[in-house]
């Protein structure tokens, strides 16, 4: 990661962190950058912060002074922008958002018209603008760029959603949860588009209740909510919708390691897994490596990111990759889409439902998987072949029940301590320093009981140091995370007086 562009764009406080000053920045150079072989366009979109217009100013400002064309396609989901991007003739895709952040901060992220983030050259490029190390010269008379709106962005949008999941929902009843973000303007068209009836909540934003006590990362309401309404599945959005955590009718929650954990073994069990790997970062839940192990399956472990998972599966050729956030890639994408992945979840579902299973559910629960867990052991005593059998073809998966689809599963205590500290610190571990990886191994170490395991990283968005524990006792993976973090700040002390 750059002086300033972090794992998902630049990312901080408005008007601290992130000025109009350097969004017009980034809009400057990215004219000057794409309009090198002739007049060229820009798509940018927005999320619901009260900083996004400024932003969307100050970045078409600097667009249409280095000759290119803004196109303005208002509120959207990030993936849109990166469909755009690749589908529409756009030179690049910027989208000003900062995700799951609180609604005072904001950021950019931008797409290449491969679909992909910015490589991180053309990112070096940009910083060493920003930085006075070269200037650039404005454009003038007839060579300025105009900013257009695009509003039927949106509609491009729906269309290709549809098109590429052209599901019968006729029956379903969906609640969805859209954070007063992104998927406000879109998530309910697309899935009332395919037939479904569909309850939306938090779906008013007014520039500050983005991600407030709603949404995916911070669902409870929704859940509470779930309970109420005679509802077949609920879906939790993230400020820019891309990423969402299913919701059970009775409230509980299904997160991203969930989700890959059943995309995964149904792609496996259709010989459509390459290289039988899967995709995440080290922060998925233990259990998930766990299970995976048992099921024969391989995990591809990268940096925390979605950017980092999309480059290993882009380079590997791997089909499906996320994030436990909700983050899921799946194939032919290069990033995550909160209502793609609902539709492939569902679609799943619909396969095997179709075969009259004697298992209703969608999402069972982690206790009901361990239950389930032992049903099949028994089964599998009695009939071995059946069990991770590389040849099941088609007809042989749609006929296992999401009992067995789902036993192996089991999700691990986990705690997660945000330890703040200094700019220096947080890049000694950005930076895998000495120091730094010293201290992991040290801490490492420590780890008494046998299973339990340990992720100390630094955060690619906020100034603070990420300590992640799984283990068997939650009481005392909590108190081992509170030591490291005193440990954190001693050996802070220790950089100061250096």
């Amino acid at each position: 990661m750059g002086r300033y562009f972090g794992t998902d764009g630049i990312r901080g406080k408005a008007n601290e962190v992130l000025t109009a000053e350097r969004a017009f920045q980034v809009g400057r150079y990215l004219g000057y950058y794409f309009s090198k072989q002739g007049k060229n366009k820009i798509v940018i979109g927005k999320d619901t912060r009260l900083s996004s217009d400024m932003f969307e100013n100050a970045l078409a400002a600097g667009i249409t002074s280095e000759g290119c064309d803004a196109y303005l396609a208002g509120y959207c989901p990030t993936p849109m922008i990166c469909l755009l991007t690749k589908e529409n003739g756009f030179a690049c895709g910027a989208m000003i958002s900062a995700s799951h952040n609180p609604f005072y901060d904001n950021g950019i992220k931008v797409f290449s018209n491969d679909g992909f983030k910015l490589s991180s050259d053309v990112e070096d490029l940009i910083e060493d603008y920003i930085d006075g190390k070269v200037t650039i010269p404005y454009r003038t008379d007839s060579e300025i760029g105009k900013v257009i709106a695009y509003p039927q962005g949106i509609e491009i949008y729906l269309d290709w959603i549809v098109k590429e999941y052209p599901l019968d929902l006729s029956g379903w009843k969906i609640a969805i949860d859209c954070a007063n973000g992104s998927s406000s303007f879109t998530a309910k068209k697309a899935l009332e588009r395919l037939g479904a009836e569909v309850t939306a909540f938090h779906d008013e934003p007014n520039g500050i209740n983005i991600n407030t006590k709603c949404g995916s990362t911070h669902p409870e309401s929704f859940c509470e909510e779930m309970k109420k309404g005679n509802y077949t599945v609920g879906l939790t959005f993230d400020g820019d919708a891309d990423r969402q955590i299913m919701v059970r009718p009775d409230g509980e929650l299904v997160n991203g390691d969930f989700m890959l954990y059943i995309v995964g073994k149904y792609l496996r069990d259709l010989n459509k897994l390459t290289n039988n790997t899967i995709v995440t970062t080290v922060m998925a839940n233990l259990g998930l490596y766990k299970a995976m192990e048992r099921e024969g399956i391989q995990v591809e472990k990268t940096q925390v990111g979605d950017k980092y998972v999309s480059e290993v599966m882009f380079r590997d050729n791997y089909v499906i990759g996320g994030e436990q956030s909700g983050h899921i890639i799946l194939p032919g994408e290069s990033m995550g889409d909160g209502v793609l992945t609902a539709l492939v979840m569902t679609k799943i579902y619909n396969e095997t439902r179709s075969k009259k299973l004697n298992e209703d559910k969608l999402l069972i629960s982690y206790e009901e998987m361990q239950k389930a867990k032992s049903n099949q052991t028994s089964k599998n005593q009695t009939k071995p072949e059946t069990k991770n059998s590389p040849d099941l073809n088609a007809k042989q998966a749609a006929e296992v029940s999401l009992s067995s689809l789902c036993s192996s599963l089991k999700k691990l205590p986990q705690t997660i301590k945000n330890q703040p500290v200094s700019h220096s610190l947080k890049n000694a571990f950005r930076n895998h320093s000495k120091l730094a990886e010293e201290f992991i191994a040290q801490q490492a170490n420590k780890l008494e009981p046998l299973g339990w395991s340990l992720n100390i990283r630094a955060s690619g968005t906020e100034e603070l140091v990420r300590i992640t524990i799984w283990g068997d006792n939650p009481e005392k993976i909590t108190q081992k995370a509170t030591k490291i973090a005193s440990d954190l700040l001693e050996l802070e002390n220790q950089l100061d007086t250096e």
